[in-house]
């Protein structure tokens, strides 16, 4: 038997039962507007429950579907919730599950960053938290076959996590996924204006995100730092906030998906 991190939120964020689950996301890709300019290299995609931001998280996996078979590597990089971490953790797992199947984790890419000063390892960070579960069943839908490498981001600073990008950045193979909510709990309005100023600086990559912006600034701030580096176009592909799909006005969790894509890989 392999070490398999189970699921922890199955049921609760998303379905747990597994037809229900891919019908759920299978519906969530169709009512997504996806209109790819080329291969997307990288994606922040929101975290929240599927009735609040399956939506918006569908418009950026939706430009996926060109390259279900290019892609066979996704990095996947999300913040703790629940288990304070300062660098990145990694779990010792061997696979991550969900109510769609078991994915293995990519032992190569770890070991070519497991050397690195801000690289942990540790299944208890990974345990219960959802920042990067709930993207795995709308990768199990839209690729054939992935690999996946888990980075759970604590304290660590944009060069930090831009160095462990660089070298896990391969080619066309190989896919980034940042996972964020924007704004938490601030009124409609304002977490309108919050969030549209946040997805500005995103646009300019500003590096500076704070998590009062995004929960994801950690890996965000790393990713924007590599991503200019390496002249990658960013597309806000969605953009809205729990008020607009499941949840009251009065307090609210802003949530947007934007696409990266590389300059010489455009159709």
């Amino acid at each position: 038997m392999i070490n398999t991190r189970p699921p922890a939120v199955a049921g609760a964020f998303y379905p747990g039962d597994p037809g229900l689950l891919s019908n759920t996301v299978d519906q969530l890709l169709a009512n997504a507007n996806a209109a790819p300019d080329g291969q997307p290299k990288a994606l922040i995609v929101p975290h929240a429950g599927y009735v609040y931001s399956g939506s918006t998280a569908a418009t950026a996996y939706a430009t996926l579907a060109p390259w279900a078979t290019t892609i066979h590597r996704v990095i996947l990089l999300g913040p703790t919730h629940r288990v304070g971490v300062d660098g990145i953790a990694l779990p010792e797992s061997e696979a991550f599950s969900t109510p769609l199947g078991t994915i293995r984790l990519d032992a190569q890419a770890i070991a070519a960053i497991a050397n690195l000063p801000q690289i942990v390892f540790s299944d208890h960070v990974h345990a219960f938290e959802h920042s990067l579960e709930v993207h795995l069943p709308f990768l199990q839908r839209v690729l054939e076959h992935f690999t996946l490498v888990p980075l759970a981001v604590g304290h660590a600073s944009p060069e930090a996590v831009a160095e462990v990008l660089d070298r896990l950045w391969g080619g066309p193979e190989t896919l980034i996924v940042v996972s964020s909510d924007l704004s938490h709990f601030l009124p409609y309005a304002s977490a309108q204006r919050v969030d549209s100023d946040t997805c500005r600086h995103i646009a300019q990559f500003d590096t500076r995100i704070h998590p009062e912006q995004a929960c994801g600034a950690y890996p965000i701030n790393g990713l924007l730092l590599a991503a200019h580096q390496r002249g990658l176009t960013p597309t806000l592909l969605g953009l809205c906030n729990s008020g607009d799909t499941a949840g009251d006005k009065d307090r609210v969790v802003g949530y947007a998906a934007f696409s990266f894509t590389e300059a010489d890989h455009h159709v």
